[in-house]
Formats: C-alpha cells, sequence, structure tokens
C-alpha cells in the first residue's frame, strides 16, 4: 500500500468508519482546509493535529478532487496522469520537506469528468501538472496513506469570484459520485505580515485578520454568497488577501455545498499572528 513518506503519519485501519469499509460511500462532504506554510505537512502543531483528527472523521472518498491555492494560472485544467508527481513548488525549507513524496494515484477518468461539468469554462485535463503543496500539504494528514486518488484542479486568475462559486455549484453532483471537493488555500494570507511577526516575535493577532476571519465565518454559517463573492473588495479583505489565490478555493468548496447541509469549523486560530488556518466542513 503506497503511502506518504518522510514525516506524514499513518491511519490505523481501525480508526476509518464503517461506512468507509463497505466501500460504498454516499454523498461526500465538502472542506475548506487552511494549509498556511508548507511546514504544517510536519511540524507537529495544533493546526496539522486538526487536519489529522479531520481526516480520521471522514469517510473514505472514491477520489479527492482539490482546488489549491497554486496552480494559479490563465484557465481551468484538471490534472489527468495516472501517476501524478509531488510537486515541491516552494523554497528555503528544510530538507525533510523536499524528501516528502505524497504518491497517491491520479483518475483520468474524474479529470476528464470535472472538465465536462465545466466545459463552458473552456476547461481541459492536462498532464502538465501533479499535486503542488497546496494539496499534499494537506493530504499527507487528511489521508496519510495516499490510498485514494487525486485529481487537482486549477484556478483561473482572470475570472471574477462569481465565477468561481459557480463552478464549486457545477462540481457539487461529484459529491453524489464518491468524490470529496477539497478546496485548499488559507483563511486569511498577507504574507509581509507574517513573515515580519515571525522575525520581530510579535505574534499577536491584528484586527484587520481577526474582523476578516470572523465575517467570512458569519457569511458562511449564513450562506451570504454576495458577501463572500466581494469579501476581498475593501480594505481588510485587501489585508487580509493582498492577492485572491489563497481565498478562491473557499469560494469553490462553497459553491459545492447544498443548503442542507451542516456547516462546521474543524479547525480554527492563527498561525504566525494573522494567517487564520480556520478549515471549514459541510456534510
Amino acid at each position: 500500500m503506497a503511502r506518504a513518506t518522510s514525516g506524514a503519519k499513518t491511519v490505523p485501519a481501525e480508526s476509518r468508519s464503517a461506512d468507509e469499509a463497505s466501500g460504498t460511500p454516499g454523498r461526500m462532504p465538502v472542506l475548506f482546509v487552511s494549509h498556511g506554510s508548507p511546514m504544517i505537512a510536519i511540524d507537529d502543531s495544533r493546526f496539522a493535529r486538526g487536519l489529522d483528527a479531520l481526516g480520521r472523521s471522514l469517510p473514505r472518498p472514491r477520489a479527492i478532487l482539490c482546488i489549491s491555492a497554486h496552480w494559479y494560472v490563465a484557465g481551468t485544467f484538471a490534472t489527468a496522469a495516472a501517476h501524478p508527481e509531488t510537486i515541491h513548488d516552494f523554497g528555503g525549507f528544510p530538507d525533510e520537506l523536499y524528501r516528502i513524496q505524497y504518491p497517491a494515484d491520479g483518475d483520468p477518468a474524474l479529470a476528464r469528468r470535472a472538465a465536462g461539468l465545466l466545459a463552458a469554462q473552456g476547461a481541459t485535463a492536462t498532464e502538465d501538472w501533479g499535486l503542488d503543496h497546496g494539496t499534499w500539504t494537506a493530504l499527507v494528514h487528511l489521508f496519510p496513506r495516499a490510498d485514494v486518488p487525486v485529481v487537482q484542479l486549477s484556478i483561473d486568475g482572470r475570472l471574477p469570484p462569481e465565477a468561481h462559486l459557480a463552478m464549486g455549484r457545477a462540481l457539487a453532483p461529484l459529491r453524489d459520485e464518491g468524490i470529496l471537493i477539497l478546496g485548499s488555500g488559507t483563511m486569511t494570507h498577507n504574507l509581509r505580515h507574517a513573515f515580519g511577526a515571525m522575525r520581530s516575535g510579535d505574534t499577536s493577532t491584528p484586527a484587520w485578520a481577526a474582523t476578516f476571519d470572523a465575517e467570512v465565518a458569519r457569511a458562511v454559517e449564513r450562506r451570504d454568497e454576495p458577501f463572500l463573492c466581494r469579501a476581498l473588495a475593501d480594505e481588510v479583505g485587501r489585508l487580509a488577501h493582498p492577492t485572491p489565490d489563497h481565498y478562491l478555493p473557499l469560494l469553490y468548496a462553497a459553491g459545492a455545498s447544498l443548503a442542507e447541509d451542516r456547516i462546521s469549523f474543524p479547525v480554527t486560530g492563527f498561525d504566525l499572528g494573522s494567517l487564520s488556518m480556520r478549515a471549514v466542513r459541510w456534510d
């Protein structure tokens, strides 16, 4: 059985649910997770432990469709490789992090299915990308055995927020086909502030970060899609996200949710002062 290596943990088979063991998944949850720094893959932090616990609570999907902040390009693409590469798309981190491999299979049929659901946006399947760290740093905690196929979906940076929400809505039928839809970004993502806090040692949470995190959480609970789409338009939103890449995965997840879904926040709190590590679950 393939397993993520060099820092990933293994979930004992007996910790998984009876539904998972049956091999007949029902409607899958939708998740948004905040991955923060790539170090979440190897650090023993409360945020990493929160993702471990979240993973243990999930039913086993047939496959995972992940929308990662780190495939932010001009176009919508789905990874169609049968064995996607583990991409180490960062610099200046410990060697242990670069040694991690997440050897999950791909799912070319799912890539084509997702592209078909997004045909109106010109989506296509491609083998020119693999699993970047927005995907695998979360999955080493959620599914540490790397035994569930994974397809990654790009974010078209040319599109307005409403279009990303609509694409999430178009992908929602996958949930009834055993597919876990996972958005991976960071709820607040101002790296200049985070690096400054790391250098100074002042990791107090600024008001703008706390305000944005709380307002978006309330909007998620109230299913206030207009607010979610305009959240980056004011000064607080621009401070929370100087660029939109780490916010937009939330819109795909919110779009794929259903009115009857229960909403919970299995991980909360701030890292390096201003990085909200909030996770959202709809099921």
